[in-house]
């Protein structure tokens, strides 16, 4: 059969992936098989292919390939997450750079924008991972926005509400200004920044006396309603039950006691704006102060902030500290470092903010998902170090503020009663609750214009975390077959900084809905990041361009430099040098193909034993290299398996066996050993398939004529069986015997061509049947073995064994001791400059202690070089 002198992956890629498509290699249906199930983490609807996805795509691939070659029912879930702020930000942005405002159209005309930016960009990303060679189900393809989700999604709400887990409350949440809605705890990112600390004096009411407070925020003073000092501190006893003028806002304020003050901070005094920060918020409920909320929800100041109404927070900060110090009465200002919180998805800094909001009751959820972790063992985590983070995670949880204030998402099925927010009903959809309004009011004249829709939608996590169960309608429809066949799924891969978000809250919905978990692993991959340790992003343009990296090394090439780069949980320093290595081990493994491929086969001809001993080593060392792989897979140690692999593949298949067994130039191989590497090779295409899917799939069909059943997808997984492990030991060993008579033909300069004479004095009585290895590989004359050392010849040892190849015969003497007393003179000049350098008591007086070391280390090392060519010349003479 001809094959190509060169692999194109561009080509085989495309033919193979459209060839498993046709014939539906990924679809899965329920079967007598056993299942093996994984769900995508579900990325963004707004995505594009970034190297995060990458890595996480091809460890599920791997995955997903090598159970199907186990001989499971692989079934991979793809799909994609609505993600209501980022989402509803592109849609709003489209819109405004068309002239329109959101706030001039209806929900349901925004709707329609958002569907289409969805119909139209959403699920590219999911296009893309099939250029990496994701083997997904397609036809299982999954949107959180679909009718079957949305309704999973409604029906349980309804039901934690109907529970009492669901309620509705007035709380300090994060407010993210960009977005103009609130987001979770775990959506917050606390990044350390400079700022300033501004100490601003406000005076008693009736005194001549000011207090000092030190603020970061001076803006803020609009909306304070008490200063508080702690009882104890023995500056400010005088000031119990006193009052204090606000600057500029001239408004009188008390002044409380607390113990919540830290005496040591700033001024020992605190200014208190209940509606602008959580503790302050509890110290009003405490003291039972005013509550002044001073922002609108871009964070302007409102009506509050006087002449600053409608100026964003940070200019009034600027604006306001001129004239409290024009006014006398900012004192100084110092550079302060403090957290800031921003949000995860705009990048605004978050604005604590007083609202009604949904929550669900996390701690009765909490539960189980701890002792699924920690207790029962349930669900593993991969590394093991992420079980701390997760316990401190559970064990301090909050309530979850799941709603958000926007259009596009799973809109709260809570419907007001009449104006206000205080009267509700929760049912799945209008009819139903406007009879539950009418049993609930005793009023059976109410219509449907009576009651109204909550206008604010699910927080997006609120959808994922049933994910493993709604992707199989396991929530509308638990008895269904495909649920029950395919969960609970078996493993789970993705990033550690989701592990409360999603990984987290996924174990509670599991043991919510199921009283099971969803999942058996969870695979927690490093973070993607430069060689400069930055984790790569769009904004400092370190990222490389996903499809341009396949488009240059080949899917296979970037799938292989991805792993070798990556260890489970540490993060992954990626270089795309890496890449081009896994390109070249493609080439690698198409070049020895094409090798084998080239040799002239004989019938006639008996196989030779060094060609018996080199496919029986290799089928022993293949068995013990399996051992260790599968052990990594245990371990989740995916890239240790990929490396053990390319070890087997490239040093021992490509360098050893088949340099053994390759036949003499212009010579047929026999076609018992031919069929043997065959067999051999096809093995390692298995081994490989799950990390290098194209290549080898291209090779397996190219080795003979196969049926569609026979395609390598869909191969069976090699079997483990025992292997002699002493057989192996004696092979390393002969591997030792062959280098050592290369070093010393690369040394002496002796031609391949000219066969050697090589003999040993063999003390470790090592079997004699390895001798036609280091014969073939070495081109040696049959080995004799000695009784004592040899004369006149070169010399090595492995072990306790003595190997001597005489010098007659081998080298030019005459020429070999001209070079060696060239060597020699060349030497003793060097040694003699050295010695003189040495000699001077001045310069070793002066001469800094490191730079003398240096000189006595090369004197050292001229005095053993001059011994070794002394010892070459007396064996030529």
């Amino acid at each position: 059969m001809s094959i190509a002198t060169k692999y194109s992956p561009k080509e085989v890629e495309n033919k193979w992936y459209s060839y498993w498509l046709e014939h539906k290699f990924f679809q899965s249906q329920p079967s007598e098989k056993p299942s093996y199930t994984i769900v995508i983490p579900p990325p963004n609807v707004t995505g594009v292919l970034h190297m995060g996805h990458m890595l996480n795509n091809t460890i599920q691939d791997v995955l997903i390939r090598k159970a199907r070659l186990k001989g499971y029912n692989a079934c991979w879930v793809p799909g994609t997450d609505h993600a209501s702020i980022a989402t509803e930000a592109k849609v709003v942005a489209k819109l405004k750079s068309e002239g329109v405002e959101k706030s001039s159209i209806s929900r349901d005309e925004f709707l329609n924008h958002a569907w289409d930016w969805t119909n139209t960009y959403g699920g590219k990303i999911l296009n893309q991972l099939q250029k990496l060679g994701a083997s997904c189900d397609w036809d299982r393809v999954k949107f959180t926005m679909d009718d079957d989700l949305y309704e999973s999604v409604i029906h349980t709400f309804i039901d934690l509400y109907n529970k009492g887990k669901i309620y509705r409350g007035y709380r300090m949440v994060n407010w993210d200004p960009e977005a103009k809605t609130t987001l979770s705890d775990e959506e917050i990112i606390h990044q350390e920044k400079q700022g300033k600390l501004y100490y601003i004096n406000y005076h008693v009411e009736g005194t001549d006396e000011t207090l000092c407070i030190a603020t970061t925020r001076p803006e803020t003073l609009f909306g304070d309603t008490a200063i508080c000092i702690h009882p104890e501190d023995e500056r400010y006893q005088h000031l119990k039950n006193k009052r204090a003028i606000v600057p500029v806002v001239n408004r009188s304020i008390p002044i409380i006691q607390d113990e919540y003050v830290d005496l040591e901070f700033g001024t020992g005094c605190l200014k208190v704006t209940p509606a602008h920060d959580e503790n302050d918020k509890m110290l009003g409920d405490k003291h039972q102060l005013e509550v002044i909320d001073i922002f609108n929800d871009d964070a302007t100041l409102n009506h509050y902030g006087l002449d600053y109404q409608g100026k964003d927070r940070f200019e009034v900060r600027k604006l306001f500290a001129k004239e409290l110090e024009q006014k006398g009465h900012l004192i100084k200002v110092e550079n302060h470092i403090n957290k800031v919180g921003t949000s995860e998805r705009t990048g605004a800094v978050i604005e604590p903010k007083l609202s009604d909001q949904w929550f669900l009751k996390m701690q009765d959820l909490a539960k189980p998902a701890l002792d699924a972790v920690l207790t029962n063992k349930e669900v593993k985590l991969f590394p093991k170090k992420f079980e701390n983070t997760y316990k401190n995670w559970l064990e301090n949880v909050r309530d979850w503020n799941i709603s958000r204030q926007l259009w596009w998402g799973h809109r709260i099925p809570a419907y007001y009663i009449g104006e206000g927010k205080n009267d509700f009903v929760v049912a799945k959809n209008a009819d139903e609750a406007l009879e539950l309004a009418i049993q609930k009011t005793g009023n059976p004249t109410l219509s449907h214009a009576d009651i109204h829709q909550e206008e604010d939608v699910l927080d997006t996590w609120f959808s994922s975390w049933l994910w493993p169960m709604s992707v199989f309608d396991g929530i509308r429809n638990p008895e269904n077959e495909e649920f029950n066949y395919y969960y609970p799924t078996k493993d789970l891969v993705t990033g550690p900084d989701i592990l409360f978000f999603w990984v987290a809250r996924m174990i509670m919905a599991g043991y919510e809905y199921t009283d099971q978990k969803p999942f058996e692993n969870v695979y927690l991959t490093g973070i993607v990041r430069d060689k400069q340790r930055r984790k790569m992003s769009k904004s400092l343009g370190n990222s490389p361009d996903a499809l341009k990296l396949i488009e240059e090394f080949g899917a296979d090439g970037v799938r292989v430099g991805l792993l070798l780069s990556n260890s489970a949980g540490n993060d992954l320093l990626f270089d795309e040098a890496l890449c081009q290595q896994g390109k070249a081990f493609a080439n690698k493994l198409w070049n020895a193909f094409r090798l084998i491929q080239g040799w002239e086969v004989s019938t006639e001809i008996e196989q030779p034993e060094h060609s018996k001993l080199a496919l029986d080593w290799y089928a022993a060392k293949f068995q013990a290299t399996l051992s260790e792989i599968e052990d990594h897979f245990s371990k989740y140690r995916i890239s240790d398996a990929l490396m053990q692999t390319y070890k087997l593949v490239w040093d021992d298949f490509c360098s050893w066996l088949l340099e053994i067994v390759k036949p003499a130039y212009q010579q047929a191989i026999d076609a018992k050993t031919l069929k043997s590497t065959l067999t051999l090779l096809e093995d390692n295409l298995k081994l490989l398939h799950p990390f290098m899917p194209f290549v080898t799939e291209e090779i397996w069909h190219n080795i003979k004529k196969r049926t569609t059943n026979e395609a390598l997808i869909v191969a069976t997984w090699p079997e483990q069986a025992n292997f002699d492990v002493q057989f192996l030991k004696d092979f390393e060993i002969t591997k030792d015997v062959i280098s050592g008579v290369r070093n010393i033909r690369k040394e002496k300069n002796i031609a391949f061509k000219e066969s050697l004479q090589l003999k040993l004095i063999n003390n470790e009585n090592f079997d004699a049947k390895f001798n036609t290895v280091v014969e073939k590989l070495c081109n040696l004359q049959p080995l004799q073995e000695v009784n004592e050392q040899v004369e006149g010849a070169f010399s090595f040892r492995v072990l306790a064994n003595e190997y001597f190849i005489p010098i007659e015969g081998a080298v030019d003497v005459e020429a070999e001791k001209e070079k060696l007393f060239a060597e020699l003179t060349y030497l003793q000049g060097f040694l003699k400059s050295v010695e003189k350098k040495l000699g001077n008591e001045k310069f070793v007086a002066n001469a800094p202690e490191k730079v003398v070391a240096i000189e006595k280390q090369k004197q050292e090392d001229a005095l053993a070089k001059i011994e070794t060519v002394k010892t070459s010349l007396e064996a030529l003479n």
